[in-house]
């Protein structure tokens, strides 16, 4: 008899801890994965995953910390239950982790060794070296694997997500993909599809992220009808190796374990960073601001390395923009048991050794905040009901998104560390809630539904393949257009965002669309046929271009990593005690302002003719009533002396 089935688009650890909660609660799945489960792009993590512990709280730290922090970090633009529900779960997430064998850093005592990472003034971080993800992502597999030999869960590696199938309803009752080697197309019957395939870098052209991270199959499912949420939200890491071929990640753990961002006072400065003595170098983030130092979040981070490098003229190169970030003053044990594996990595791909010499870096596309839209349903104790089959589900019932790929947990900017456990939290709380919804289901289960419906779905995918493949040579190579598509997306929306080239992206990439359309392709074989797979992922680039840009040009404002420098909030100028306050209640007015018209969450649907369309929503801060974000501002102890006033005279008429 057939059973309820799930696929699982998606083989990263938001994809393997789906899988195996839903097969230790009885439910066969198949697990599709566009890569080999154990190269997804989660075993690129590099710096930690976060959580309070017992250390931490001995020095004061709790849960609802990291609630805060996480919420404060990302400018307040995240539901705040499903955030709280994250943090309490985050400790016992880790000591799962730990119970399935992943290698965590110890201190001598025996207990996990914690770091700091950006945003938060504990060391919450654990961490596995420099290879937390992969340690992570090879643990998950392994349990993973367990089931599948069982019987509970297919896996299809290099399988390429073509979108879903919907019923007569509007509901979601299964997918089609392809084999990239023998370059079938089926469907896959099933009762709940869970997208869990990561983030679109590639968009970008270059970015630290994998070469697989295209954002497909999140397009896919943003055409078949399911809503995108902040879009325009992507965040630029700090530190990255800059490649030709693509920017690689030096992790925050670099200074995490005390590594100094610092460039020379004297603009490209010929002698070799270690023979520059400490009078000539510049610590802009140590004296910019002191509190946080070279761990401040990551939004603020990248600008003020951006603004050194373009409007103050101090970058390391003339030719290229970078800084250096300097690990060569720690003991060098520390470094080998701590970083080796990102010192790696450096060493090969710019034949320096950074236990030696200070690395040089430049920030780089590295996450997107925005995803699929998805629900929630909060407790009475102001998190999420665990079970609930709203948690994470999206607009089209019977589709589910988790990981990155979802909207719901970093808001306008992420705390380093808070995607691993993101990831795998996402995972676990998805699959009681598809196992309460198969409680409910009217009909009968996917796999025994009459395959006409399936057949009219692999048709139609069939036919876009062909008619892709019987394209000449002649066209413009989808190669050459995607470089192109990456440097208007960079120039456009990255760091800095003005309208005016918001507008121009725009055009630039609506044309481009239209000549993607007519591409040409060197090769239609139909055997392992890398060239088609790339040409059709290329074409599902632009809906989410688009929406990014589009979400970009009408937020008029500057939130976390959005930052349009005409809408940024001002310092504070006057030196007169009277007027500096007046100054301040005049920058309070504006922040509530600003709050009551874009404290909302961006929400695009495609229309007919696939544009994207805008749409807002409230966003939930019952729990932590958002304030101004004030890391390093000139004037802002007399700003959060204000803020707190007004708060509390509120506080005391509710």
């Amino acid at each position: 008899m057939s059973k309820r089935r799930v696929v699982v688009v998606g083989g990263g650890l938001a994809g393997l801890s789906a899988a195996m909660k839903l097969a230790e609660l009885g439910i066969d799945v198949d697990l599709v994965s566009l890569t080999p489960v154990k190269r997804s792009h989660s075993c690129c993590a590099q710096g930690g995953i976060n959580s309070v512990n017992n250390l931490t709280r001995q020095l004061g730290d709790t849960e609802w910390k990291h609630f805060d922090d996480t919420v404060y970090g990302g400018d307040f633009l995240q539901h705040q239950p499903p955030v709280k529900e994250l943090a309490a779960w985050a400790p016992r997430i880790i000591d799962l982790m730990d119970r399935l064998g992943v290698t965590f850093n110890r201190t001598p005592e025996g207990f996990r060794d914690q770091r700091r990472f950006g945003g938060t003034l504990y060391a919450r971080t654990a961490f596995a070296g420099a290879t937390t993800g992969q340690q992570l992502l090879y643990a998950l597999d392994e349990q993973v694997r367990r089931w599948e030999v069982a019987g509970k869960v297919r896996k299809y590696e290099s399988w390429d997500y073509l979108g879903p199938v919907l019923d007569d309803g509007g509901a979601c009752c299964g997918c089609v993909a392809q084999d990239m080697a023998s370059m079938e197309i089926r469907a896959f019957p099933a009762d709940a599809l869970v997208i869990a395939s990561g983030g679109c870098g590639l968009i970008f052209g270059r970015s630290t992220m994998s070469m697989a991270s295209n954002g497909s199959a999140a397009s896919r499912t943003f055409q078949a009808g399911v809503w995108y949420a902040n879009g325009e939200f992507i965040q630029v890491h700090p530190t990255a190796i800059p490649g030709a071929d693509k920017l690689r990640l030096m992790s925050e753990s670099a200074r995490g374990e005390g590594g100094r961002i610092w460039v020379p006072r004297t603009p490209q400065d010929l002698r070799p960073p270690s023979q520059i003595p400490e009078s000539d170098r510049y610590y802009f983030l140590e004296e910019r601001y002191p509190k946080y130092g070279n761990l401040l979040p990551r939004d603020i981070a990248t600008r003020e390395i951006f603004d050194v490098c373009t409007k103050e003229g101090l970058s390391v190169e003339k030719e290229r923009m970078c800084v250096y970030l300097d690990v060569s003053h720690l003991p060098e044990e520390l470094l080998n048991r701590k970083l080796a594996g990102i010192l790696e990595i450096y060493q090969k791909f710019q034949g320096a050794d950074p236990r030696r010499e200070a690395m040089k870096i430049f920030p780089a596309v590295h996450y997107s905040m925005g995803g699929l839209w998805c629900d929630y349903e909060r407790s009475a104790e102001g998190g999420l009901r665990i079970g609930s089959p709203r948690n994470h589900q999206t607009n089209v019932p019977g589709i589910f998104a988790i990981g990155e790929c979802d909207y719901q947990y970093h808001g306008a900017n992420r705390l380093g560390a808070n995607s691993l456990v993101a990831c795998i939290f996402s995972g676990l709380i998805v699959a009681p809630g598809i196992a309460a919804l198969f409680e409910s289901l009217p009909h009968s289960p996917a796999g025994q539904r009459g395959s006409s419906l399936y057949d009219r779905a692999v048709e139609d995918h069939r036919a876009r393949y062909d008619a892709l493949l019987a394209r000449g040579p002649d066209g413009e190579s989808p190669y050459l257009l995607h470089q192109q598509l990456g440097k208007v997306m960079t120039r456009a929306a990255t760091v800095i965002r003005h309208n005016a080239d918001l507008d121009r992206a725009y055009a630039e990439v609506c044309d481009l669309q239209e000549r993607a359309s007519r591409c040409g392709l060197s090769d239609r074989g139909r055997w392992t046929n890398q060239n088609v797979v790339f040409a059709r992922a290329l074409l599902d680039m632009f809906p989410l271009a688009k929406t990014i840009l589009k979400g970009a040009r009408a937020r008029d404002e500057c939130r976390g990593a959005h930052w349009k420098p005409e809408f940024a909030m001002p310092s504070l100028e006057a030196t007169d005690p009277a007027q500096r306050r007046r100054e301040a209640e005049a920058w309070c007015d504006r922040f509530e302002e600003n709050n009551r018209k874009w404290l909302k969450t961006t929400v695009a649907a495609l229309d007919r003719d696939a544009e994207p369309q805008l749409s807002y929503q409230d966003v939930d801060t019952s729990l932590v009533p958002p304030r101004p974000r004030l890391y390093g501002l000139a004037g802002g102890e007399m700003i959060e002396e204000v803020w707190k006033e007004r708060q509390q005279r509120r506080a005391n008429h509710d």
